[in-house]
């Protein structure tokens, strides 16, 4: 057998062989997940909070916009004349 078919041997042996998992390995890697899901939910929230604000005093601009709109076509003309 040749050296380089010996090695290709050794290596699949080594590959096919399991690692046992500990519970230390099972939450070092959890703990590494919660962090990175942390970070994108703050950063989440933060970009919603402001969309929120956002949305809401272009409502209220809106409703005044409209409101006054109205108010000027609905108003009341009012002559009096005297006789």
């Amino acid at each position: 057998m040749s050296p380089r078919r010996k090695a290709k041997k050794a290596m699949a042996a080594t590959a096919t062989q399991p690692k046992s998992i500990t519970r230390g390995d099972i939450e070092s890697k959890l703990r590494e997940l919660q962090g990175e899901v942390g970070d994108s939910v703050e950063s989440a929230r933060n970009v919603g909070l402001v969309a929120g604000v956002g949305a809401a005093v272009l409502i209220v601009l809106l409703a005044y916009i409209f409101g006054r709109r109205r108010g000027k076509k609905r108003q009341m003309v009012l002559e009096i004349r005297r006789i």
